[in-house]
């Protein structure tokens, strides 16, 4: 049995599952899994990608029975980072349907996504420390730039898992849904961001990215350049002629 499924669907959503068992634990062989299909809707991009798990567990983090001592350590965090950075790389929006538990690497995968929807029992936490260890899958500075360096350590220092609601609240999740509406919510929004302009949203999506690991000054600089990039692309021209000739949100584009 696949550990993670991939439909790429009529629409244009790829849609990523993990299907490792109950608790959909994330081994390095689901990782490596996972860093593979990431890899190959960054080479063949869809038009959106939704991430998803279970209905009562997302993903419950890390393999423990892979855990011993630092040289084990080693070869894990390299697994989470390689694979969860392969998610954050794709050149399309990327949207988490977190239903039930995203805790530790679940979490992390939850945040290498561009949107969090979250069903209203969706549970989320890095509660590596209360194994006596830290994230290693990224949780330490996604998290922190999601929602702050002050919520991030409180989280991460105390294990504690953060519900649906208080997830919105904090902008750990950015929608939350009754949960019999979840996968249709987030394939709806997929569908919706497929249809657009590929080109514009994957410079968009690479510029605020970039932006957050460089100055003021240097984020400017490359928007500015990108700006000028987008120009070269058949979306650019359909889109202007249709704002003139009929105004505002008429355009259909090709994601040329």
């Amino acid at each position: 049995m696949a550990l993670i499924e991939l439909e790429r669907r009529d629409d244009g959503v790829a849609v990523v599952t993990l299907t490792n068992g109950k608790v959909n634990a994330l081994s390095q062989a689901v990782l490596a899994e996972l860093r593979t299909i990431a890899e190959s809707l960054t080479a063949e991009p869809p038009g959106a990608v939704v991430v998803t798990g279970g209905e009562r567990i997302f993903a419950a983090g890390a393999d423990i029975s892979e855990f011993g001592g630092p040289e084990e350590a080693g070869p894990i965090t390299a697994a989470f980072h390689d694979a969860l950075d392969a998610v954050a790389a794709i050149p399309r929006f990327v949207i988490a349907a977190v239903s039930g538990y995203a805790l530790g690497g679940g979490c992390e995968l939850a945040l290498a996504c561009d949107y969090r929807i979250a069903g209203d029992r969706a549970v989320f936490g890095q509660p590596e420390i209360l194994l006596g260890i830290i994230p290693g899958g990224g949780g330490t500075q996604r998290l922190a730039r999601l929602v702050g360096p002050s919520r991030a350590k409180e989280l991460c220092l105390t294990g504690r898992q953060v519900r649906a609601e208080e997830a919105l609240r904090i902008g750990l999740a950015d929608e939350v849904v009754a949960g019999d509406e979840l996968h249709a919510r987030a394939l709806t929004l997929a569908a919706e961001v497929a249809r657009g302009a590929l080109v514009a949203q994957a410079l968009t999506k690479q510029v605020i990215d970039a932006g957050l690991s460089t100055s003021l000054a240097g984020g400017l600089a490359l928007e500015r350049d990108a700006f000028v990039e987008v120009f070269h692309s058949d979306d650019s021209r359909i889109g202007v002629a249709s704002f003139l000739e009929h105004g505002p949100g008429r355009a259909e584009f090709t994601g040329r």
